[in-house]
């Protein structure tokens, strides 16, 4: 479960979903005292714990740092509208993965798909027989016939069913945040470049061990009412601009939730958190710098929860020395 909560605030999923088809409840309302206590313990201090839209700058040099979702919801009609002058007028555009990128990611699974199969075994040797009976009925639910499945790395598997069924069926046309600015900076023919290579969300997933994998896959095998709700709760925290409180709430959630050992969860959390956030947010700093020294104002666009903490985006550029400001959304 807890990869479902990673993948909505940092991946770019290959194919992005429409959420409107959901019906999920915020969950943060329904959490006990001591849940709260430990929700309060871990955002009081977190530096910029809300905010999708601020402006850093150090001397000549202006970053504008946009928080993103990477799933479509007709309440980014807004903001996206509200920012398109911002994408316009810059002189670059930095995203997690461009266009260009997502096309060249998906040749490369075409053409070489070990890149996402197992090659020494299946699904249904390493799980029970329970297991795969209930994987099979969540990957059916999510329109992926389980044969098709079998032969899928885990980690895969879990971020196939990082995406509730309501919202499995993809609506490219109208896609997510990222999608919506990259598409105005390319009719304004604003120059866009990624923050990283392809392969580094692939890397972070791919290079766990396989019980780890297996351990996440498994996690994500929540009952569909709970996992729309999970959904519900990370795009409210999104659209209210609390990341903070979001990702705090987020791993509450998870060892709430979990199908396997909390403890377990725990650690794969905080695992994935380092990979996923903290790891990414430190190397895409030295990028940052070089395209605010080489162009006058650069937007960056990336998902919300690289925002807020100690490790955050922000956090990080004000060691570096920009002073920030936040802006509307």
């Amino acid at each position: 479960m807890f990869v479902r909560l990673v993948s909505v605030l940092c991946l770019v999923l290959l194919a992005p979903a429409a959420f409107a088809a959901c019906a999920g409840s915020d969950l943060r309302a329904t959490l006990s005292d001591q849940e709260q206590v430990r929700l309060q313990d871990v955002v009081q201090d977190a530096p910029f714990p809300e905010g999708n839209h601020w402006r850093a700058t150090r001397g000549d040099s202006t970053l504008h740092l946009i928080g993103t979702m990477h799933l479509s919801d007709p309440r980014l009609d807004g903001p996206v509208e509200r920012l398109r002058d911002t994408i316009e007028s810059a002189d670059l555009l930095l995203l997690e993965m461009t266009d260009e990128d997502k096309a060249a990611l998906q040749q490369s699974l075409t053409s070489d798909p070990s890149l996402l199969m197992m090659p020494d075994t299946t699904l249904p040797e390493i799980l029970s027989e329970e297991d795969w009976a209930k994987m099979s009925d969540a990957l059916t639910a999510r329109g992926m016939p389980p044969f098709m499945a079998a032969r899928f790395q885990p980690w895969y598997v879990s971020v196939i069913l990082a995406v509730p069924p309501c919202a499995a069926a993809p609506d490219l046309a109208a896609g997510g945040m990222d999608a919506r600015l990259e598409a105005i900076a390319r009719t304004a023919d604003v120059p866009r470049a990624a923050l990283e290579d392809v392969s580094t969300i692939f890397a972070a997933f791919a290079d766990q061990p396989r019980d780890t994998q297996i351990d996440m896959m498994l996690s994500a095998l929540v009952d569909p009412t709970t996992s729309e709700d999970l959904f519900a709760t990370l795009l409210a925290s999104y659209f209210d601009e609390n990341h903070a409180e979001g990702w705090a709430v987020s791993a509450l959630l998870a060892e709430r939730y979990s199908p396997i050992d909390p403890s377990a969860a725990a650690a794969i959390f905080a695992t994935m958190e380092q990979e996923l956030l903290i790891d990414r947010n430190r190397a895409w700093i030295p990028v940052l710098l070089a395209a605010a020294q080489e162009h006058d104002l650069v937007v960056a666009a990336f998902g919300a929860a690289h925002l807020p903490g100690t490790d955050g985006v922000l956090a990080l550029l004000q060691d570096e020395g920009f002073a920030l400001e936040r802006l509307s959304f």
